[in-house]
């Protein structure tokens, strides 16, 4: 299927849905709501969604509870989320994986676009492109210069094979010409304590999860993966401006339902969201670690799922990254 039919697809089921009957929707909410977060405790999209998840309980006048349900790759919590009735009482915030797992399962228990309905993409994360702070590497240049010199010498680390962040490395790989050997882990924590240390040479790094070792010198910043350098680290360069033109990668979060949610619902939650990532108390919180918030239409986030599926194809595939 071509990214214009799924494009196509995604907006026609969209478009189908805001006008759909809207009865069952005229309390919406009268009750608490769930909002699954498939990711664990602590992680990128658990901090915004818990942010976002108060605002937008103040927004409807009915509480949002968030629950983690993390491992493999989101897909049990989002299986959860799949599973629920389509009442808008259960929703879920998922991340970047979701549109990354289909290119790495052969075997997946829900379709990841016909078993949801988008509601708003929240907002993008940007990533860094970190190496200890006494790394030989001063520079983007300095890594590419030795990763060209030797090839495979140099590794990179991320949070697990296929993640967001190892997707990042092999467009670095692919778009500068270079071998860096890839080294994956169980999660970002240890990562980040073992870049810090030298025993990975480099990494790309959500900006929130460690603007606080970059700001304090414990780690050093090479560039941002966005195409504009990102307020929080201005000194920053992007990867673009560091010699690998045309390099634009980031996190995504977003919030979604299960498939056929009344149309009612979808207005409501998506004018909720787009007030909540306007709110100042929400800027004020997310801003500060790099977060760029948007609260899109549905439409949006359809389209945005659609594109980042069909990428992150083509960069699984590159990498040689064999389904499970």
């Amino acid at each position: 299927m071509t990214i214009a039919r799924f494009v196509a697809g995604c907006t026609l089921a969209c478009s189908a849905l805001l006008q759909g009957p809207t009865a069952a929707a005229a309390d919406y909410p009268d009750r608490q709501i769930r909002l699954i977060v498939p990711t664990s405790p602590g992680s990128t999209a658990d901090v915004v969604a818990r942010v976002v998840a108060d605002a937008l309980g103040k927004s409807l006048g009915q509480p949002m509870i968030v629950e983690n349900l993390s491992g493999a790759a989101g897909i049990p919590g989002t299986r959860q989320l799949v599973s629920a009735r389509p009442d808008g009482y259960t929703l879920a915030m998922v991340s970047s994986n979701h549109a990354i797992n289909p290119s790495l399962y052969r075997s997946m228990p829900y379709d990841t676009v016909r078993d949801i309905t988008p509601v708003s993409v929240v907002g993008t994360t940007p990533l860094v492109l970190v190496t200890a702070k006494d790394s030989p590497y001063r520079s983007v240049a300095d890594l590419l210069k030795a990763a060209k010199a030797e090839p495979g010498r140099i590794n990179y680390g991320s949070s697990g094979t296929g993640s967001v962040l190892h997707l990042a490395g092999e467009l670095l790989k692919s778009r500068a010409g270079v071998d860096m050997m890839h080294i994956p882990y169980r999660g970002g924590n240890a990562l980040i304590t073992d870049v810090m240390s030298g025993q990975v040479q480099t990494a790309f790094l959500a900006v929130p999860s460690v603007i606080a070792q970059v700001q304090a010198g414990q780690l050093r910043a090479l560039a941002v993966s966005t195409p504009e350098r990102v307020p929080v680290l201005p000194d920053v360069p992007t990867l673009a401006q560091s010699g690998v033109p045309g390099y634009a990668y980031d996190a995504w979060i977003a919030l979604i339902g299960p498939a056929k949610l009344p149309a009612d619902v979808v207005r409501k939650l998506q004018a909720a969201t787009q007030q909540a990532m306007q709110d100042k108390t929400v800027l004020a919180t997310l801003q500060p670690q790099g977060f760029v918030a948007q609260g899109g239409t549905t439409e949006q986030a359809a389209q945005t799922l659609a594109a980042e599926i069909t990428r992150t194809r083509s960069l699984v595939t590159a990498a040689g990254i064999s389904p499970e």
